[in-house]
């Protein structure tokens, strides 16, 4: 008998079977996909020679995570690469607000009274990130290195729009908090919006927003290649409906959403913990489109144009806006965009002399609206003359998204809503929530603390616990 079965092939799969593996057991990941990845698949999604990422694009959380740094994957052919700056939020006028791996020139450049309050808020954040982070994507637990993460949850808790207006004078230093906090998908007053604000910018300071050379398909193809030479196995093609399909085997982890958790494990489990996964709140869905470009984009601020990331939103008041709208289940006329710059930095994206875009916005869980020409207009705001350079593009909208990937539930791509209290505990409260009552199935997908992200970390931890039970 196999000693684990991991289902799926995503970051967080492969984390718990490359734990598995390291500590002496039989492993083998089944996935119902023809290929490995799950969240992080690179294809030629618009015309031959240009290589987009299908979801993931940019990996601040690969670099941040304990687990991901602790493998020897650069033996295994990743490499990480790193844009000029990390970050640009263009503003109307031409400028644009940055974050440099400098916290001194980021807050040089934001100039007047935001220069020390910049400093005064990212730097002693920034000097003690390896152990804040290390809290951060834990187990939820007392803290272990109370000193940096109290000090990061004095202003982590709040909402992002108070933090940002009550931390800085000048548009450009609110506007480039709030493209981070905007990235919970959640309206920027709500609380714990913060905490995306500031750990971004504290990653971008200390550790970039990399991509993936190749594109973000390279982490997972770099960690299956570890898990082989450890004796592990994948099979593709291997859908699982039910328990009985994935086999005989001591533990079976699941990365997987809470309600195919249902689906595949309900049988086992107590009525009223299905019930509880059944509740489980999803986010906002994402509505993303891939651009084959003859150029780089004409962006008018020069800053923009050498950022990994571009943040397309405007002012704190708009992005907030905007967010807001999708709260509450609309679809905003001006939406906040998030873009992507891979091939800027990696040529291998694309031909010679041409690029590729990854761009996405927020909608409504399972919107069926096609956001294209607002994305196309946020983007030409900031960069006149967009349009010109696309060669082709492709959307894809929420249910797409899902069909391609099943844990993306209604296009949702953090793996369920990001409020506070439901980060803390999810998918259920439970003193650990990658257990369940069958003391043989586990759960390791993004639904567990601490949530979405390539960093494998839900992975680690849910491999942890069955060799702490069954597996011990």
């Amino acid at each position: 008998m196999t000693d684990a079965v991991v289902v799926g092939s995503g970051p967080n799969g492969l984390a718990a079977a490359i734990t598995l593996a390291l500590a002496g057991r039989s492993v083998r990941v089944l996935e119902a996909a023809s290929t490995i990845g799950g969240g992080t698949r690179s294809e030629e999604l618009t015309l031959p020679g240009y290589l987009h990422d299908v979801c993931s694009g940019i990996h601040p959380m690969a670099v941040a995570s304990p687990f991901l740094r602790s493998l020897p994957l650069t033996e295994h052919g990743l490499r990480l690469l790193h844009a000029d700056l990390p970050l640009a939020h263009p503003l109307d006028g031409g400028r644009a607000a940055v974050l440099h791996r400098s916290v001194d020139l980021t807050a040089g450049q934001l100039g007047g009274a935001d220069d020390g309050a910049y400093r005064r808020l990212m730097g002693p954040l920034v000097a003690g990130w390896q152990p804040l982070f290390a809290d951060i994507l834990g187990p939820p637990r007392l803290p272990r290195h109370p000193l940096p993460t109290g000090r990061f949850a004095i202003h982590a808790l709040r909402p992002v729009d108070r933090l940002a207006r009550a931390r800085f004078r000048d548009q450009a230093a609110r506007a480039l908090l709030a493209g981070c906090g905007a990235h919970s998908m959640l309206p920027l007053s709500a609380a714990g919006t913060s905490a995306f604000a500031l750990g971004l910018a504290v990653l971008g300071h200390a550790a970039g927003w990399p991509v993936a050379a190749g594109g973000s398909r390279a982490i997972t193809d770099a960690m299956a290649s570890l898990l082989r030479s450890l004796g592990g196995e994948i099979e593709t093609g291997r859908p699982v409906a039910t328990m009985a399909d994935a086999g005989p085997a001591r533990a079976v982890l699941l990365d997987v959403g809470p309600t195919a958790l249902v689906d595949i494990a309900g049988d086992r489990l107590p009525a009223g913990y299905r019930r509880s996964l059944l509740r489980f709140r999803y986010g906002p869905g994402a509505f993303k489109v891939d651009y084959a470009l003859s150029e780089p984009v004409p962006w008018t601020a020069d800053e923009a144009r050498r950022a990994g990331t571009v943040h397309v939103g405007g002012t704190l008041a708009e992005i907030a806006g905007a967010e807001a709208e999708v709260a509450a289940g609309r679809h905003p006329a001006r939406p906040f965009v998030l873009v992507g710059q891979q091939s800027l930095v990696d040529p291998a994206r694309a031909p010679a002399g041409r690029h590729t875009l990854w761009a996405y916005c927020h909608v409504p869980s399972r919107s069926d609206r096609d956001m294209t020409a607002p994305v196309e207009e946020q983007i030409e705001r900031f960069a006149p003359g967009f349009r010109d350079v696309v060669l082709a593009r492709r959307a894809t909208g929420p249910a797409a998204m899902e069909e391609r990937n099943p844990n993306l539930v209604g296009g949702d791509i953090n793996g369920g809503a990001a409020h506070l209290l439901r980060m803390l505990a999810r998918p259920v409260a439970r003193r650990v929530p990658y257990a369940t009552p069958d003391a043989r199935v586990f759960l390791c997908s993004a639904s567990t603390p601490p949530g979405g992200g390539v960093h494998g970390m839900c992975g680690w931890h849910a491999a942890r616990a069955a060799l702490r039970g069954v597996l011990r």
